[in-house]
């Protein structure tokens, strides 16, 4: 049997489950709101602050930013199974977002750069270290002088989610994972209720390219 392959695996979760019905989903992602806010008064930007949502999923995070024209969204996943179903629920303004089906992993040089990275839940699935090598060099090359907002779960979090084993973090961990490219402005931590009853917790960071 060909083994699943990443794609794979987060395609059958998307198509298999409701967006309501999956552990990390958010109505309304306040703590990542509140750190792009953040970041906004740390620096000027241009007429726009270019944001790419890494492992956007199903995430509401557009629904809450799409229409602004303080920003130029581009919503990234793995599988267009999970975009698609953003896509339908934004509706007529869904063509204001720029959708790419890629791996965090792959070569993303051709689609910035950017002026802020968010990844909620995703940097925490690379387990493998050439996995995270190839997700820090595309963070480099496409924000080359601005933000990056990151959320795993904590070290008190879970270990595996959706069938997947994690890694989990602290602030610092994370810091020292970036590395002495960036620099840490701001870290929260979320108490995240799950749809079945259960609690996830998560560890925010909002680092400042130096």
């Amino acid at each position: 049997m060909t083994p699943e392959t990443p794609r794979d695996h987060w395609r059958d979760v998307y198509e298999g489950k409701d967006s309501q019905e999956l552990t990390w989903y958010q109505d309304r992602p306040s703590i990542s709101l509140e750190l792009i806010e953040r970041a906004r008064r740390e620096r000027e930007f241009g007429e726009a602050l270019r944001l790419i949502d890494v492992g956007a999923g199903a995430s509401t995070l557009e629904d809450h930013l799409v229409g602004n024209e303080t920003f130029e969204l581009t919503a990234l996943d793995i599988t267009d199974a999970a975009l698609e179903r953003t896509r339908q629920r934004i509706g007529p303004n869904a063509d204001q977002i720029q959708w790419v089906e890629a791996d965090v992993t792959d070569d993303l040089t051709e689609i910035g750069p950017f002026d802020l990275w968010h990844d909620r839940a995703v940097f925490h699935f690379l387990t493998e270290a050439g996995d995270r090598e190839a997700y820090l060099r595309n963070l480099r090359r496409l924000i080359p002088n601005g933000f990056a907002i990151i959320s795993t779960f904590s070290l008190d979090g879970p270990e595996t989610c959706s069938g997947l084993p994690v890694r989990r973090y602290s602030a610092r961990k994370l810091a020292t994972e970036l590395g002495d490219d960036w620099r840490l402005v701001a870290s929260r931590r979320e108490d995240h209720p799950t749809p079945w009853g259960g609690t996830q917790n998560f560890v925010y960071g909002l680092f400042a390219r130096r």
